[in-house]
């Protein structure tokens, strides 16, 4: 089985982005910046956004973080949008997700400038992508289409199912896979908490995307011999054996699938950090107009 490494991926991305941002510095350009918008205390937001800051370092881009308290009002919030939408310095930002309950994040989304939507999740950018239009590509799944296409994954003529239908993962994903072009051309099937009979689905996939948030779900009996296996779940299981008293594993039963699938993901390690490259790779393109 080929272990589909993003870290590793991620990090050869990288170099080449931190040449080009050389290249850049060195001819008197701008230099690209991202700017985060961090609501609350949530620990995982924390990691999620470290990641991002520490990844810009290293490339070469500025970062900014704004922090704001939980009890924020949607008001203010929406006036912190505004200001990096009037902020020429600022190519790309993101507000971190999920905002606090009383937060409307569709209220929030629209009011980000499609132009520094470097997330791709603005009506604009998600309806230009369904359109094959040049756009900002939602983080995951262009991640992901990064990962087929530098691995070498054939998606042409695949039969591609994808587990989960939310906006950030599944939809666009779905959308991504059936476009034009390759990575791309596949005939995608999209299943979800309703979908009935999944395992005749998910047994005939050349490629099998999980992103449903359930631990360990996908089971070998799942999947035929051979199949190449994206994981983009992240989740959290108790286990008095670790020091922190969990483990990390994605929504596939890894070491259930490694000895009958040809490609997969690990968790963490696989999607994780190609998401945040794709980050990077959108505020560059935002920061060259």
């Amino acid at each position: 089985m080929q272990v589909l490494d993003g870290k590793a991926l991620s990090e050869t991305i990288k170099a080449e982005l931190k040449d080009e941002v050389d290249a850049i510095r060195s001819a008197g350009g701008k230099i690209p910046h991202l700017a985060a918008v961090l609501v609350g205390d949530n620990p995982a937001s924390h990691v999620y956004v470290r990641n991002k800051v520490r990844s810009c370092e290293q490339v070469g881009f500025k970062s900014s973080l704004i922090r704001l308290p939980e009890d924020v009002s949607q008001e203010d919030l929406l006036a912190e949008v505004a200001k990096l939408n009037a902020d020429e310095d600022v190519d790309g930002y993101i507000v971190q997700l999920p905002l606090p309950k009383h937060i409307d994040e569709d209220t929030v989304n629209l009011a980000i400038d499609p132009k520094k939507d470097v997330d791709g999740f603005t009506p604009v950018n998600i309806g230009l992508m369904t359109l094959g239009l040049p756009s900002y590509l939602p983080a995951t799944p262009n991640g992901i289409m990064t990962m087929l296409e530098r691995y070498g994954i054939q998606t042409t003529g695949k039969e591609v199912v994808v587990l989960g239908r939310s906006n950030i993962v599944g939809t666009p994903m779905s959308i991504l896979l059936s476009r034009k072009g390759e990575p791309g051309n596949a005939t995608v099937t999209m299943c979800h908490s309703r979908t009935e009979g999944m395992l005749f689905h998910t047994k005939r996939a050349d490629i099998l995307i999980a992103a449903i948030g359930k631990p360990e779900m996908v089971t070998a009996d799942m999947v035929k011999e051979g199949a190449v296996i994206i994981d983009v779940g992240i989740n959290r299981v108790e286990d008095a054996s670790r020091k922190r008293g969990y483990r990390l594993c994605g929504d596939v039963d890894y070491n259930g699938l490694k000895d009958k699938v040809s490609a997969m993901t690990p968790v963490p390690g696989g999607v994780g950090p190609m998401t945040v490259v794709s980050l990077l790779m959108n505020t560059l393109q935002a920061s060259k107009g």
